[in-house]
Parts: C-alpha cells; structure tokens; sequence
C-alpha cells in the first residue's frame, strides 16, 4: 500500500538525575561529596532510506521514542547515556512541524540525516557544587526533559518524468511498455490509486525514472476527484509528459482536456505550468476521427510544445518518446535544472 502522508510523534529521552553521595570509605576521613552526574537522554533521528518508497510503516506505527538517561550514582560514577532512536524515511520526505506547518527539512538523497527531537541533559551531582567554603553540598540537579513534539511527515517522489492526464488517459499502459513497472491497468476511471514509479534503461548504463501520477480531473487542484494530494508528486520532476487521448472512445475534446490539465497544474502551482512538456497523443490504434489528433497537434504548436503520437498498445511511437525524453533530460542537465528545486514552496 502506497501511504505518502504519516503524523508521528517523536519523544526524546530525558536527562538522567544527578545524585547527592559522600564517600564513607575506610581510612578516607574525609571523602567529601560524590555524586556522579546523570547521563544524557537519546536523540531521535530521522533517516532517509533509498530502501523504502512508502510511508506506511510510520502510520500504523506513530509513536518513537528514544531512551531516557541514567542517573548519576555514587564514587563519582557517571549515568550511562540514553541510546538514540532512528527513524527511517523514504528519500523525498518532507518533515513539517505539525502545529505550525513549517517545512523542517527535505530529504532529497539517501543517508540524510535530521535530528527531530533533542535528548535533555544529565543533571549535576553534588560534587559539582563543592567549593572551599561549601565542602558538603546537599543538593543535586535533576536532569531536563528531551524535546516532545509532533510531525506531519509527507512524501513527494522523485521522478525525472511525470506522466500527467485524465482518468485512462493511457499513462498506465505507457509506463508497462516503456519500463519494467507492472501498474493495474483496466477499462474504467481511476484504475490508478496511486503513483507508480518505473525505471526505463537507455542501455550503456544510461536510465531515467518516470513518476504515472493518478488521474487529474477538473477541479483537482481544490482536491476534486483524486485531488491535490497526488499533484504535489509532479513538483520534483524535471520533465512533464502530458496524455491526451485523441480516441473518440472517451467522449471529450482532446483541446479541452488538454487546456484542463495544464490549468489544474497552473492553478495548483504556478511554476508546474512553466516546466518543460511534451504533449503525447495517444490511443492512436483507436482514432477514428484525424482532426481530433490535427487539433490538438495545433493546440500544442500555439503553444510552442512539443508534440508526439503513440499508441502504447502497438509500441506504436514509443521508441520515439523515449528517445525524445532522453534527449530533453540530457539538454536540461546540461542547463542545471534540478527536479528538487522546483516546487519546493510548497
């Protein structure tokens, strides 16, 4: 199940107490005090993990904390420390403070680290407090609480590519034929619930990774249908392939569902409508009527978009596609754009 919202609660460890002692040993007349000091509560970290695409071990999981420091004891003798807590996030999580919705950090690469909860400090022994004219204190510090506090944690893939549309626009069957990614794929609306990751090989070593976001209606950006919650995936990408079915088996206009999507994106984010998209025609096997292709193809020319014909089930201009993908992430790496830097107000 793919889960890309989670609330955790993360509880540091609190401070061990210092202690008050005196040494009572034999022939140690005056031994002074002797309390050791607490020792420190662990931290809680959050780690980014190339392992783990999903958030659902942490929503059915919500609560980590980290040990709490051991008091001090006496002949000096210091706590142990409090052991660390790790909590494990797939790359592309965002931690967000839950009563504030500020952004606390992205993870945008594996092995990313970022301490969430801070352990208390040990208090001090009595033996800290002894000076010439107070040779036997009698009071001791008791250690500090770690930080307590709640996170709404929310994943954004990273993809080189999304593919962007209506409901069975053609984008699951895209990504089965183009990569090794094995969607659910049906006659009906919606089949696709959630995004889908596929890894497509250029040969020499050479791959891109192409994001099959879930169907986008009218209205999304306000949450209609699937909504906003899986348009946010799109942020992170680099290059946007928009669908358009041209077959009349739909029953909608091609321009009108392609000037849609475009506005949904706009609306849900302004620069999502200034990325780099290559309008694909598809369900090619399936047209019957040639000016819905001819209208959309001048739709996207007025535009100043690319513009490609497929037909995933023949294969169909799909070597193509991929070839023209590969071609524009090549010119956009070469100008410096990062997917991780677009979008990112959010």
């Amino acid at each position: 199940m793919f889960i890309d919202r989670a609330k955790i609660r993360v509880k540091a460890g609190d401070g061990g107490n210092g202690v008050t002692a005196f040494r009572r040993e034999k022939f140690v007349p005056r031994g002074g005090p002797s309390g050791g000091d607490g020792g420190k509560g662990g931290d809680v970290w959050i780690e980014s993990d190339e392992g783990l695409n999903t958030l659902l071990h942490l929503r059915y999981n919500p609560e980590h904390k980290a040990e709490r420091g051991r008091h001090g004891e006496g002949s000096n003798r210091h706590g142990k420390d409090g052991s660390d807590a790790v909590v494990k996030v797939p790359v592309g999580t965002q931690i967000f403070d839950a009563a504030s919705g500020d952004l606390l950090f992205d993870f945008t690469e594996a092995g990313q680290r970022y301490r969430a909860a801070k352990g208390g400090k040990g208090g001090w022994g009595n033996s800290h407090f002894a000076t010439p004219t107070r040779r036997a204190p009698k009071f001791h510090y008791t250690g500090r609480p770690g930080d307590d506090r709640e996170l709404q944690l929310e994943l954004k893939l990273i993809a080189d590519v999304g593919l962007v549309g209506f409901p069975n626009a053609g984008k699951s069957t895209l990504i089965s034929v183009i990569s090794a990614a094995k969607p659910k794929i049906a006659d009906y609306p919606f089949t696709t619930l959630e995004p889908n990751l596929g890894v497509v090989d250029l040969g020499d070593f050479r791959t891109f990774v192409v994001a099959d976001i879930p169907g986008l209606i009218e209205g999304a950006s306000e949450g209609a249908g699937l909504g906003d919650r899986f348009l946010r995936h799109v942020e992170r990408t680099k290059l946007i392939l928009h669908l358009v079915d041209v077959s009349s088996i739909s029953g909608r206009d091609p321009v009108s569902d392609y000037e849609i999507i475009n506005r949904e994106l706009a609306n849900y984010n302004p620069e999502l409508a200034a990325r780099p998209q290559i309008v694909v025609a598809t369900k090619l096997d399936a047209l019957d009527d040639p000016e819905r292709l001819a209208s959309l193809r001048d739709r996207a020319a007025a535009d100043g978009k690319e513009f490609l014909e497929i037909s995933a089930v023949t294969n169909q201009g799909t070597k193509e596609l991929v070839s023209v993908v590969a071609r524009r992430l090549e010119e956009l790496a070469s100008n410096g754009v990062d997917p991780v830097e677009i979008g990112d107000d959010q």
